[in-house]
């Protein structure tokens, strides 16, 4: 949702990509990591909480399908790291899980939604205190724009240029009950 609080309630709902759509952009999105990946046994695709959690368990599934192998795949939570609490607020922490140590391993790093670029900042110094991977790449379902730094995904499913106020939702099935990405645009008096 970028890191901004939640979208206040009677948000009018725009799907941006609807379930079939969704699962084709995860089907492009793991084609574009195999490409990059010179040795799929050294992935680790580390996600973000909250969302970028379930969309990497997702894009880790749909790998071990294409490639007929297990796909290292754990959570990184940047709470800690991150350099403007007072201005997003604070959620529950969800514990990193590392499953495999992370030197020399390719490390794609998954988020739901690129807004600022704050949360991924944050989750790169996270991950410096867990070891040397040997490249960090940064996975984005949507990157809505709005950078507060330079950070750019490596991979990203949608590029939807949004206003400060609107909001970019993944909703995915496993969480959901239903799937695909929608923008919440608040109502407007």
């Amino acid at each position: 949702m970028g890191r901004s609080s939640f979208p206040p309630q009677n948000c009018e709902k725009l799907w941006i990509l609807d379930a079939e759509e969704l699962h084709r952009t995860v089907l492009r999105l793991c084609s574009q990591v195999i490409e990059s990946v010179a040795n799929p046994k050294q992935l680790l695709l580390l996600g973000i909480p909250t969302r970028g959690v379930a969309l990497a368990q997702v894009l880790a599934a749909e790998l071990q399908r294409l490639l007929c192998e297990p796909i290292h795949q754990g959570v990184l939570d940047p709470t800690f790291h991150r350099d403007d609490l007072g201005r997003v607020g604070t959620r529950l922490v969800q514990p990193t899980n590392l499953p495999v140590p992370i030197d020399g391993r390719t490390v794609v790093l998954v988020d739901d939604v690129v807004f600022t670029g704050r949360t991924v900042r944050a989750a790169m110094e996270a991950l410096q205190g867990w070891g040397r991977p040997a490249s960090v790449k940064l996975l984005a379902m949507v990157d809505r724009g709005h950078r507060e730094l330079p950070i750019q995904p490596d991979f990203v499913g949608r590029v939807v240029p949004t206003s400060r106020q609107e909001f970019i939702h993944l909703l995915l099935q496993e969480v959901d009950g239903e799937e695909g990405v929608v923008l919440l645009k608040p109502p407007t008096n």
